[in-house]
């Protein structure tokens, strides 16, 4: 019987070779071909994912809800689903400022104010928690849906599935069309994802080729720190949660999860991955009702890779200004970033938002961040595959303690 390759091996074998390539195009000076002609279509690979983004978060959210049958029920997942996240969102930032530490300690990062003053970055202005609070509650559905604002989507989702479920009987016609255009969505998705390996293939190749060589450079150290943070927190928090809460020992859960990882570290967005995370979290044994409602929500609010990265770019970027953190000044790393989390898309780069909060809470400059900016797709493509790590084992979690576990 002829042997067929998964599509984790597929997504494997892409990135090895992707690798490879990036290398050779760097070795070469040919970063300007992965650029324009690799890159591209890894574009055109993300830009599909995004386009089905907001109609799988949409009636995926209302019929997990539909499936629930009860209001009750849906109201205690997201209390488990976000009670989950931001417990598990303050473990990664006293992770993050452990690990930092620990290297500011030993001298490993340097003072670079001198160097600092020619580095600017312009920081988004940040309204605050209740602007942030108002600003999910959409004025115009169309709008939310054209501009992909993910937290007004979940809003939508939610009003209407709610709707629909107390409708009763009367909404039969309204739970039938969710149930058959998702079923549409179901066949687009799988051809969608089944052309991740090319676009996981031509975005390392890019990355590689054009920012590979930043990694030995004097960034590299806190990159290190960074994707140290990274994996304990995936191995101390994530597998060992899914072991104790929903019976799915370390090496499953990260071999179940493996798909949506790789895609995610690639593409660097956790809303793109959506339709693969929830592939892989149901194949584990999540009930698809949950994984439906507890995905979309964790790439919107789960921020724990962001997280890590934020609290080891503070002490870094304060290291290289000269300044020391006091436990004071931790401490409110810690809850600046992880309520910063709620109001953080699940998209390539938002991190950085977040990262201009913590730095004007803790009194540094902002436009220390342009000293990290240049690498900044690195430090984001290992915080978003934490990220949907978490996600993944969230849906676990949630699935078996609302005794849904297949």
């Amino acid at each position: 019987m002829k042997k067929t390759w998964t599509l984790p091996m597929q997504i494997l074998l892409a990135l090895v070779l992707g690798i490879a390539a990036g290398l050779v195009c760097g070795l070469a000076g040919l970063g300007d071909f992965t650029v324009n002609y690799l890159k591209p279509f890894g574009d055109i690979f993300v830009n599909l994912l995004k386009f089905i983004v907001v109609p799988v978060v949409l009636f995926s959210m209302i019929g997990g809800i539909l499936s629930m049958d009860d209001m009750k029920k849906v109201g205690a997942a997201g209390v488990r689903t976000v009670a989950y996240f931001l417990c598990s969102t303050a473990v990664a930032c006293v992770i993050g400022l452990a690990l930092a530490s620990l290297f500011d300690s030993a001298g490993l990062f340097p003072n670079l104010a001198g160097d600092a003053q020619s580095a600017e970055y312009e920081a988004a202005e940040y309204g605050g928690f209740l602007s942030t609070l108002v600003s999910i509650f959409p004025t115009n559905m169309w709008q939310s849906f054209s501009s992909a604002n993910m937290l007004q989507v979940i809003v939508i989702a939610l009003l209407f599935g709610g709707s629909i479920m107390a409708a009763g009987e009367k909404a039969r016609l309204c739970r039938d069309i969710v149930a058959s255009v998702y079923a549409v969505i179901e066949k687009l998705m799988a051809f969608v994802i089944g052309l991740a390996p090319i676009g996981v293939f031509t975005y390392i190749a890019w990355v590689v080729a054009t920012q590979g060589t930043a990694i030995l450079g004097s960034l590299a150290l806190v990159l290190l720190c960074a994707y140290i943070g990274y994996i304990v927190h995936a191995v101390v928090v994530y597998s060992v949660s899914a072991k104790v809460f929903a019976g799915v020992s370390p090496a499953a859960f990260f071999k179940g999860a493996s798909a949506a990882m790789i895609l995610a570290f690639t593409s660097a967005s956790s809303a793109a991955t959506l339709p693969v995370s929830k592939e892989c979290a149901d194949s584990m044994g999540a009930d698809s009702g949950i994984s439906a409602f507890v995905l979309p929500l964790g790439a919107t609010i789960n921020m724990d890779g962001t997280a890590i990265y934020q609290c080891v770019a503070a002490v870094f970027l304060a290291s290289c200004a000269g300044m020391r953190l006091s436990i004071g000044q931790m401490a409110l790393v810690v809850v600046t970033a992880t309520l910063a989390s709620v109001g953080t898309a699940g998209v390539s780069g938002a991190g950085m938002l977040m990262l201009a909060m913590v730095l004007e809470a803790i009194g540094i400059p902002v436009s220390y961040i342009g000293l990290i900016v240049a690498v900044d797709r690195l430090f984001d493509m290992g915080r978003t595959c934490l990220n949907v790590t978490g996600d993944i084992a969230c849906s676990l979690c949630v699935s078996r303690w609302a005794g849904k576990k297949a």
